[in-house]
């Protein structure tokens, strides 16, 4: 029996199926299809997912505290955006440089409150018994003064630090003197009467709001000392927090200041009523019109009955050839000067306008 040249595939069957083939080829055949293994499903193996990168945030500092009071102080309503301002037109901000064009820098010095000599100062009634409620300060005997005196007054500031808060809040600091001085008391040796000086720091705001058809222009805060630098009893000295609001249109500008003074022991105390007469705060108004500048300060201690006290004093820059120009003023109330506080009288002088207020 021939055998053909291919074989046919042999179908798997059990292992006693295969012991009983006789063909060795067959058998082996057999065999294979019985322990071939089968195959294997085929795993996939799990997809590895891929490490989410990381998304570097950036590094945010912690807020400084300026940066909050910064953030605070633009926010408020009162000081509102930055108003284009014009330094020749405006008269608060030639006066303190509000607008980033008339910033000047700091340490540069320029004239403060008006700065002028007064040859001629005449008083109604002259104050020979300065007196106060602490006995210490009390004179007894009568000081041989004359009714016409001189009086002068220099006052300078500068910027010591500028734009504190972002792009507003300056620093200024100030000097203001005032000087009677008894040139026609030849019998007295003409004596300086009564000097006040008055140093003070500031911290100045822009501000831009309109009130009553007024620009609000300026809001600080000033910390003030006055003195008169005399021993007992004519020693006088008082600390103020004076507050500044300052408001303008045109050629008109009008400064409160109501202020708030510093308590002392009343042992040391020179003059523990000095608000009741001097007052609790001034209103000054100015105007410029042509060469001529005229202002006008009202004051009061807010009181009424016997505590009503206060004072008005007016102020007249005048022109009189080039740049030499002319002042008059006028006071009527209370305090003058400090050894003055407490005294009523009339006051007028005659001299010339050393530097423009505004």
């Amino acid at each position: 029996m021939a055998y053909a040249d291919t074989l046919a595939p042999v179908k798997p069957a059990s292992i006693d199926a295969c012991v009983a083939l006789a063909s060795n080829a067959d058998r082996l055949a057999c065999y294979d299809s019985v322990f071939k293994p089968s195959a294997l499903p085929v795993v996939q193996a799990a997809a590895v997912p891929e490490p989410v990168k990381k998304i570097d945030k950036p590094d945010v500092q912690p807020e400084t505290f300026k940066e909050k009071v910064v953030d605070k102080v633009s926010n408020i309503k009162v000081i509102g955006k930055a108003p284009t301002l014009e330094p020749t037109t405006s008269l608060l901000d030639q006066r303190w440089e509000l607008s980033e064009k008339s910033k000047l820098g700091v340490w540069n010095i320029r004239a403060y409150q008006p700065v002028y000599l007064l040859p001629v100062f005449w008083t109604s009634d002259k104050n020979e018994f300065p007196s106060s409620p602490n006995p210490n300060n009390t004179v007894t005997e009568a000081q041989n003064l004359k009714s016409t005196e001189s009086k002068f007054q220099i006052s300078l500031k500068t910027k010591a630090w500028e734009n504190i808060f972002g792009n507003n809040g300056d620093l200024w600091v100030g000097y203001t003197q005032s000087s009677r001085w008894q040139t026609f008391n030849a019998e007295e040796s003409r004596p300086f009467r009564e000097t006040n000086y008055e140093p003070e720091a500031s911290l100045m705001f822009r501000t831009n709001y309109e009130l009553l058809g007024l620009d609000g222009r300026l809001l600080g805060v000033t910390l003030n000392h006055q003195s008169n630098g005399r021993s007992d009893p004519l020693s006088r000295s008082w600390n103020r927090v004076i507050f500044n609001v300052g408001l303008e249109r045109g050629n008109f500008a009008l400064m409160l200041r109501p202020w708030i003074r510093l308590e002392e022991d009343s042992k040391d105390d020179n003059n523990p009523d000095m608000e009741d007469y001097i007052g609790r705060g001034d209103l000054t108004a100015f105007y410029k019109w042509k060469q001529n500048d005229f202002s006008l300060m009202l004051r009061h201690s807010l009181k009424g009955g016997d505590d009503s006290h206060g004072a008005v004093q007016f102020d007249w820059a005048f022109p009189i050839s080039g740049k030499l120009r002319g002042h008059f003023q006028l006071f009527n109330g209370y305090g003058e000067s400090l050894i003055d506080y407490n005294h009523r009288a009339t006051y007028a002088g005659l001299g010339v306008s050393l530097m423009n207020w505004y």
